[in-house]
């Protein structure tokens, strides 16, 4: 076979597909929530977070309804293909996870109290799978913008392990990485469930609340 790996496995350089220099679908220009750009720079005073957590259509609603949200986004990252596709992500050959950008201003809501809504709103523990979604492209990821980003990630994610181990849970698999090129989805999976109030994209998380404490602070 051309391609044998698992899709619950990341693929090498010189398994993962060459990509594209241009990408090969438009994006939709305006949120359909917020308003706001969907296809933009992070405007002066305000922060970008990269998040992936599972199916990005239900995480992507999640994280527009936090205040201080200025506009978000669904795309791949944390891979190896240029410019990707959807059915190329899904393939388990370009080595991304499906993720959502959050772009947001720090004066309403802080990094650290977003990472609270990441580790609450699915299973970290789940491995390259979230719920029945398997394959890398469901992996908990967290792709950093800067040291500080870094180091709180790492810092909550021994928090949470703390809080998830008392509850009986296993050891967190969330990667955490420094964010390469963000590439936006599919218009059609822009603000998915907006357009589909009744498309299904179940939320996994664990009912275990993250603490903000030492190292992640709401200031």
């Amino acid at each position: 076979m051309l391609f044998s790996r698992a899709k619950t496995q990341l693929p090498t350089a010189d398994e993962a597909l060459a990509g594209r220099a241009e990408r090969p679908f438009g994006v939709g220009s305006t949120h359909a929530v917020l308003g706001t750009p969907i296809e933009t720079d992070v405007p002066e005073g305000y922060a970008e977070a990269v998040f992936g957590l599972g199916c990005f259509w239900g995480e992507e609603k999640t994280f527009w309804q936090v205040p201080g949200v200025w506009s978000t986004s669904v795309g791949y990252a944390g891979g190896l293909t240029p410019h990707p596709t959807y059915e190329e992500v899904c393939g388990g050959r370009t080595g991304h996870a499906e993720v959502v950008r959050v772009i947001f201003d720090p004066k309403q809501v802080t990094y650290a109290q977003l990472l609270k809504v990441f580790w609450e709103s699915h299973d970290p523990t789940q491995g390259m799978r979230q719920g029945n979604d398997r394959g890398t492209q469901y992996r908990s990821i967290i792709l950093t913008a800067s040291d500080e980003q870094e180091e709180q990630a790492e810092a909550s994610r021994v928090t949470y392990q703390q809080a998830l181990s008392t509850r009986g849970f296993g050891e967190i698999t969330t990667m955490i990485q420094r964010l390469g090129t963000y590439f936006y989805a599919e218009d059609y999976h822009q603000q998915y469930l907006a357009k589909n109030p009744y498309g299904y994209c179940p939320v996994h998380a664990t009912g275990v609340s993250c603490p903000i404490g030492t190292g992640v602070t709401a200031d």
